[in-house]
């Protein structure tokens, strides 16, 4: 009975991620991403709440390319209430075609459930280094995301200046406790050579 009722709340929460990934077509998205440099483990450093990552420490985003040219997305943190971690994983793709140079926009649907898909949009990004991100999918959720479980004082609040510019809640940010004992952790491709 539990198991359905969670399924049945995820599908819930994914038709509302599908509904508000879209209201922010007036927010630009980055453009000329190495899709390849974007690759790799990101550590969650502030959020937005939302129930599906509620009471989770230490979590991270891995994306890893497929065969296909779809991302495999793979979110994982640390409940600290159960003592366990808590994983899901899913997949992503760009929704422009690849510009010329191999690049693309950072407008992605991103599906943990099947055929719903919702938005994924870079707005902010480190380059030509790719050491921190900032991601959203509508006016409620928000990520800031880095390469390190850390990220300099300068750098996050200047991201947390440009979210609130860009109407965001950032009073509402809750940050990740991040500890620099994580067991799995990978450095992704994201330094130029």
């Amino acid at each position: 009975m539990q198991s359905l009722l969670q399924k049945i709340i995820l599908i819930v929460l994914c038709f509302n991620l599908l509904a508000c990934s879209d209201e922010q077509d007036n927010i630009k998205v980055v453009d000329n991403i190495d899709a390849n440099q974007y690759l790799g483990t990101w550590y969650e450093i502030a959020r937005l709440d939302h129930s599906f990552e509620r009471g989770l420490q230490n979590v991270t985003a891995n994306y890893i390319q497929n065969n296909d040219g779809t991302i495999k997305v793979i979110n994982r943190g640390f409940n600290t209430k159960k003592n366990e971690w808590k994983e899901a994983e899913g997949k992503a793709y760009f929704v422009e075609p690849t510009n010329k140079d191999g690049t693309n926009t950072g407008k992605l649907k991103v599906s943990f459930f099947g055929p719903f898909y919702g938005g994924y949009n870079i707005i902010e990004l480190d380059k030509p280094y790719y050491n921190y991100a900032m991601v959203t999918s509508g006016k409620n959720y928000l990520w800031i995301l880095s390469r390190t479980p850390q990220l300099a004082y300068p750098i996050k609040q200047h991201l947390i200046a440009r979210a609130k510019e860009l109407g965001f809640a950032t009073e509402d940010l809750i940050y990740v406790a991040q500890t620099t004992e994580i067991i799995d952790y990978k450095a992704g491709p994201h330094v130029s050579p």
